[in-house]
């Protein structure tokens, strides 16, 4: 992104770096995400502003904890740590981290102890909540080090160096549970480093646009994977606005789709004057899916699947070079450690599951956007309410909502239940109200009676989950008619199913999606 304001964050593993950047973003300040291990120069060339250091699961004095260089700190930029970063400027400065006695994971409140910048706005007399996830805590402050702000068991809950742009914070202002977080993220951006807000979807529609016709010679060719869904369609509109009819969009029906999906998404397409190349693999995924259980595995096959078609299909036509893909931030962090040292929770199809050759080169234009940002490029570009506001749906599809092996019985019944979920979420008026809603069939059978009938029958989950970025989620309390109207139609209309349940559980420790 060409701009001069830019903050740049370095990853220590968090699951929660990606909401720094998105915090920022917020803030109209561009910023990127490099893995801890980013050399001086490396820094030098990408001109920041500022740096923050995220948050991780090591501790600062394991033997193969991730540190960084301390000329960093000789740059003259202004830095911020959020938790393991806090205790990593204390450790490398001089000071002196431990595991503490008293664990923090959840609220706590700081009470705010001296002025400065970075606390611009709070007040002393006032305590703070803050969110907290740690076992360590720093002990003692490096040298021309003073603490600004303390919690019950954190002497050092923000900290500060006497001179230098240098500061360090033990709780996460990223997540939403710190009430403070924007403030503290204002006043780092635009008090400290002195940065301007420049960063918005229009500008970055405009850089988007010109880096791709950079990219793609002026006689070559881009397949898109288009699911249909608002990120794989935004993707294919941002490349055809840049080389025109060069893009060809290929949809692939993969069996794996929900209730008429392929017919709606080629009218979509029609009416976006996109001229989609259509193909029908069905038969090949399910009989890859046989006997199939294991999740990863299943999206493993998946995405190897989709990436040979679009490689034949490539090989029909003349001058291709290369696949698009709507892939963002969220897919990215939990496919793959590839910005640091984080775990890997689940592999999407379009990021983790890639062959290690692949004859066609990867153009993904959203792959740094959170799901919010692509609704705004989405209506600027002047698509539908009901395509912006479309839940996420996986790239894998129902095979990942159906726990176990994938047949064609199965696919039918989820399909059936997950029309209903759709219908009367848009009936009741809670399907734009929530951030995700469906359902899943589980692997197990329970006994029913209907009419004087035993019945042994398949049990249908519904998940529904509010959320601002699919990082972090929180399922909805719907209303008991609207459970029960959802019940009543499933357990009535769906062959095959004699109870439906209700997940309540929030993200973490669970994921949004069942596998």
């Amino acid at each position: 992104m060409e701009t001069k304001n830019k903050i740049l964050i370095l990853d220590f593993g968090s699951q929660t770096t990606q909401l720094i950047a998105r915090r920022i973003r917020e803030l109209g300040v561009y910023t990127e995400i490099r893995p801890y291990s980013i050399t001086k120069e490396e820094i030098k060339n990408f001109s920041p502003k500022g740096i923050i250091l995220s948050g991780g699961p090591s501790n600062v004095y394991d033997k193969n904890a991730p540190l960084i260089n301390k000329e960093i700190f000789d740059l003259g930029l202004p830095i911020l740590g959020i938790c393991y970063g806090a205790q990593l400027i204390s450790y490398i400065l001089g000071g002196k981290v431990e595991k503490s006695k008293k664990r923090e994971f959840g609220p706590a409140y700081i009470e705010i102890l001296k002025r400065n910048k970075i606390l611009k706005g709070f007040k002393k007399i006032k305590k703070y909540k803050v969110w907290m996830s740690h076992s360590d805590r720093i002990e003692h402050l490096p040298k021309d080090f003073h603490t600004l702000a303390k919690t019950k068991y954190s002497p050092f809950a923000i900290i500060a160096h006497k001179i230098k742009p240098i500061y360090g914070v033990q709780f996460h202002p990223e997540v939403i549970h710190t009430e403070i977080g924007n403030k503290l993220f204002k006043n780092f951006v635009f008090e400290i480093c002195k940065c301007e807000a420049d960063w918005n979807m229009p500008s970055f529609i405009e850089h988007t646009i010109e880096k791709i016709r950079k990219t793609v010679g002026s006689n070559e060719k881009v397949i898109c994977a288009l699911s249909g869904g608002i990120d794989s369609t935004v993707t294919a509109l941002l490349i055809h606005k840049a080389i025109g009819d060069r893009l060809i969009p290929i949809f692939v029906n993969n069996g794996l789709l929900r209730k008429n999906e392929e017919n709606e998404v080629l009218s979509l397409m029609n009416n976006l004057k996109l001229k989609v190349h259509y193909v029908e693999a069905s038969s090949i995924f399910l009989n890859r899916l046989k006997g199939i259980k294991d999740p990863e595995e299943k999206r493993k096959i998946i995405g190897e699947t989709f990436i040979e078609i679009f490689e034949k299909e490539a090989q029909k036509m003349k001058d291709i070079k290369y696949l698009a893909q709507g892939t963002l931030y969220p897919d990215v962090i939990e496919s793959t450690p590839f910005r640091g040292p984080s775990v890997t929770i689940k592999t999407h199809h379009n990021v983790g599951a890639l062959p290690e050759k692949m004859n066609l080169k990867l153009i993904e234009p959203l792959r740094e956007l959170f799901k919010d940002e692509v609704r705004k490029i989405a209506e600027i570009l002047g698509l539908p309410k009901h395509i912006v506001w479309r839940h996420p749906f996986p790239g894998p599809g129902l095979a990942i909502r159906i726990i176990g092996e994938v047949t064609e019985k199965k696919l039918n019944i989820l399909r059936a239940a997950d029309a209903i979920v759709t219908e009367e979420m848009i009936k009741s008026g809670w399907y734009y109200k929530v951030w995700q809603c469906f359902a899943i069939l589980l692997p197990v059978k329970t006994v029913g009676v209907m009419g004087d009938l035993r019945t042994y029958e398949y049990v249908i989950a519904i998940r529904c989950v509010e959320s601002q970025d699919a990082m972090t989620a929180d399922w909805v309390k719907l209303p008991y008619k609207l459970l029960e109207n959802l019940s009543n139609r499933i357990i009535n209309e769906v062959p095959g199913v004699n109870r439906v349940v209700y997940d309540i559980s929030p993200k973490p420790p669970a994921t949004i999606e069942w596998e």
